[in-house]
């Protein structure tokens, strides 16, 4: 009996991390397919939603589509644009799915530890897909569009901890190779921050179109300092109603939005080099490698962006870059911080023993 009992708790636990495993895979999809849907300008392929033209898929045959120009007459349909929408709605949807299945499972072990994190995460899912609809709804609003992509990153951030939580655990001996790291906990988070606001900042650049901007490297228009008008490019209070597909904002406003980006680019590059650096001089040489193989790709991605006029696979890539940087110094921090619990609470145990152990006498 009791070993049925462990081999059913084997089982779901198994189930459950090859869904989130597979639901992580999934989310980097769905980014991967949101940055291209967004850099091919199909934000609004589809007028609609959550249909393409009133059909499920999009409409494909010539009698589909001249009942669709007619029922949208102000946007024709564009096949080129129609595709990239509906398949990353379809993988978002199928994405939801699956996050639901592990609200479910975790359900029936409503004790586990991971309880509320699939809650979380599955509150995150559904406000994507309001996202999602608002993207198109309001026309591309740039923040809207930020927003989405942001929320995109945390949910795939989420489903990543969720595996990290389910691989490791609090009490995994794996985590002891993390402890002389401990003090380089702070520096990781902060650092974590920033990449977070430099994926902010990325996508207020593609939302506002000024990712060509500045269309010369290390200079902007063959100036350090070129003008630039950096109140109009971050007014966040722009007007709900145009259609913000090619961006609304004056030449100097994107210019402001795009050196932006630049600056952060160089603040991240630093705090993620002197992160390595401090991790290498504390024997973590593989963590230090990892993390200047990323930010070293991701520099790379933007600066080729850059000198090769957003050439759109690069400008992918730039997107996945964004994303897998993020997953390594958040999987960097959780083990450092899942390392020192796990020391706390053994420190805590240790002590508790000591405090009412049987006290031995020269009677015994």
């Amino acid at each position: 009996m009791y070993r049925d009992s462990n081999q059913v708790m084997d089982t779901y636990y198994s189930w459950r991390y090859k869904l989130a495993l597979g639901g992580c895979a999934l989310a980097l999809v769905v980014v991967i397919l949101g940055a291209f849907t967004r850099l091919a300008d199909a934000g609004l392929g589809c007028p609609d939603w959550p249909g393409c033209y009133g059909h499920l898929t999009w409409p494909d045959e010539t009698h589909e589509i001249q009942a669709a120009n007619a029922a949208f007459p102000n946007t024709p349909v564009d096949n080129s644009k129609t595709w990239p929408e509906m398949v990353h709605r379809y993988f978002a949807g199928t994405l939801l799915l699956l996050v639901a299945s592990l609200l479910y499972l975790s359900w029936r072990r409503p004790k586990q530890r991971t309880f509320k994190h699939t809650h979380y995460l599955m509150g995150l899912i559904i406000l994507q897909a309001a996202f999602g609809m608002w993207t198109v709804t309001l026309k591309l609003w740039p923040q809207v569009v930020t927003a989405h992509l942001l929320g995109g990153m945390a949910t795939l951030s989420m489903l990543w901890l969720l595996v990290e939580r389910m691989r490791h655990g609090e009490n995994s001996s794996l985590n002891k190779k993390y402890h002389t790291l401990h003090k380089l906990l702070p520096l990781a988070i902060l650092t974590a921050l920033v990449i977070t606001v430099q994926i902010a900042l990325g996508g207020w650049t593609s939302s506002n179109y000024a990712a060509l901007a500045c269309p010369d490297f290390p200079t902007c228009h063959g100036q350090w300092l070129p003008q630039a008008d950096f109140r109009a490019g971050f007014n966040i209070f722009q007007q709900i109603g145009p259609n913000y597909l090619g961006g609304a904002l004056e030449s100097d406003a994107r210019t402001a939005i795009h050196l932006s980006h630049r600056i952060g680019a160089l603040l991240v590059t630093l705090m993620v080099v002197s992160l390595a650096y401090l991790t290498w001089r504390e024997g973590s040489r593989s963590w230090a490698i990892v993390l200047i193989a990323l930010i070293a790709l991701q520099v790379s991605l933007g600066i080729a962006n850059v000198v090769m006029f957003l050439p759109l696979p690069i400008a992918v890539a730039h997107n996945a870059g964004a994303a897998l940087l993020l997953l390594g110094i958040l999987t960097f921090c959780y083990r450092i911080y899942s390392s020192k619990t796990t020391e706390i609470s053994g420190n805590i145990y240790k002590a508790n023993y000591e405090l009412n152990k049987p006290k031995l006498t020269g009677n015994m």
